[in-house]
Order: C-alpha cells, then structure tokens, then sequence
C-alpha cells in the first residue's frame, strides 16, 4: 500500500515548522540588534522592554520545538516509507503535532494539522483485503 499522501503531508508540516524555526531565529537576531532597539525604544516605555525581553526566549522556545518536531517527522516518514510500520508513525506524527502546538501556544497549528492529518491516516488506512477469487481460495474442499 502506497502512503503518498502521508509523506506529502509530512513534509508540508516539516517545510512548515522549518518556516516557524525562521521566526524564531529571526525573534532571537532582533532581540540583540542594537539598531531595533535603539528605534523600539524611541516608540514605547516599560511594554515596549517587556515585549523585547519576551521575544528571546519565545523565539528560543519557537526554534527548540520546530527543531524537534521536524526531526520526529524525518523519522516518522521513515516509519511509514515502505508501509513498514505505519501505526507508530501515525502514533508518533499525532503526539508531535499536538505537543508543539500547546508549546507554541498556537503559532504552530498550522504545520500541527498537517501532522494531525498525516497522523490520523496513518493510524486509521487499513491496507486492503484481498478477496477469495484474488487470493486462489475456490471454496471447495471435498
């Protein structure tokens, strides 16, 4: 059984939260350049420092989570290349996408659906039966 659909959606979420690990980076490099914050200071007081502080370790946390969501999706598409072990990668895709999702506090929701999708026709594709005339068995046994 082919899971096409599966390693696309897979590698829609990776390009996904490669694109949220970018954000981050770029939180973190704004955070500590001194020609950004020389002009966020001339715009606002105490919020405005408050923001700046924040951006740090929200965009270290933004890095961090999409870093480990896309290696988990490089191994879960190696898990479901070959129909080898279809279940864990759905199992693995669905625990993923839901994790960085919350630890992201929902910046991370798009590329999460595409993991949730991927996941969830993972653990739910059955491949199919085959029937008796298919398979040689003629019913007859006297």
């Amino acid at each position: 059984m082919k899971r096409t659909g599966e390693v696309i959606l897979a590698i829609l979420g990776i390009l996904g939260y490669g694109l949220l690990a970018g954000l981050g980076s770029l939180m973190v490099f704004l955070q500590n350049n001194e020609e950004f914050l020389s002009e966020m200071e001339s715009v606002g007081g105490e919020e405005m420092e408050m923001a700046i502080n924040a951006m740090e370790s929200g965009g270290i946390m933004f890095i961090t989570a999409s870093i480990l969501a896309i290696l988990l999706g490089i191994v879960a598409i190696f898990m479901v290349k070959g129909n080898k072990r279809p279940k864990p990668a759905g199992i693995l895709f669905l625990i993923t996408a839901i994790l960085v999702s919350i630890v992201t506090v929902g910046v991370g929701l798009v590329p999460g659906i595409f993991y949730l999708i991927a996941g969830l026709m993972c653990v739910v594709r059955k491949p199919p039966q085959a029937s008796g005339i298919e398979s040689g068995y003629t019913g007859g046994g006297n």
